[in-house]
């Protein structure tokens, strides 16, 4: 399978939806998960109650949500994004993205609160002070970085439905795994399955030793 172009065309699309996804997700969730960690305002614990249940979020449901958005008759219809790689980085986005807010709340409310105090008051910005916090929470927010990759790169139902798994187009690893089992051969499921679990361990294996290194600092 390793010299068959499909596969290679799968799996590079497979890192690059999850990948971009990722990206999105860290670019929204950091800076919401460090507002919500280090603000003080009405109606607070409402919305770390719904990052909470955005972390569980069930694939299927958020594949019906923006498939009814992107639907030829929906809201956004005329932007053609149904079956598209776009549809599912939409998607996988709105599945990662609570996982890094709320991982980030998290890390950041767990520091000394008198270390943001101590910032502060040695004239640090508003900006400075949030990168130090960042730079201390370095080792849990590399975890959010892997819990947000793992939860898109091994997502399916969304990517089913948003996407469509068309050949060469939108057919990724998870997506092929369901379609050669539904054919039977069970021999390349089990295949792309390795290839799935390999690439996925390769790296979080990369972000563990970055991990590693930074806590001997």
């Amino acid at each position: 399978m390793l010299f068959d172009p499909e596969i290679w065309q799968i799996t590079l699309l497979s890192l690059e939806v999850a990948g971009l996804s990722t990206l999105i997700s860290l670019v929204i969730g950091l800076p919401l998960g460090t507002w919500l960690a280090l603000g003080k305002f009405p109606g607070r614990s409402i919305f770390m109650s719904v990052v909470n249940t955005g972390m569980g979020l069930p694939p299927v449901v958020v594949g019906l949500f923006v498939a009814l958005m992107l639907w030829r008759s929906g809201p956004l219809g005329d932007l053609q994004l149904i079956y598209t790689p776009a549809a599912i980085v939409i998607a996988q986005v709105i599945i990662s993205f609570p996982v890094v807010t709320g991982l980030t709340a998290a890390s950041l409310q767990i520091l000394d609160p008198r270390l943001r105090l101590q910032l502060l008051g040695l004239g640090a910005s508003t900006t400075q002070m949030v990168l130090m916090l960042w730079r201390e929470a370095r080792l849990p927010l590399l975890a959010a970085l892997m819990a947000a990759f793992g939860a898109v790169i091994s997502e399916v139902g969304a990517s089913m439905m948003v996407g469509g798994n068309i050949r060469g187009q939108t057919r990724v690893l998870t997506t092929a795994i369901v379609l050669e089992t539904s054919k039977g051969n069970f021999n390349s499921a089990i295949a792309l399955g390795v290839l799935l679990l390999a690439i996925t361990f390769l790296v979080n294996w990369a972000l563990t030793v970055i991990q590693q290194r930074g806590a001997k600092r």
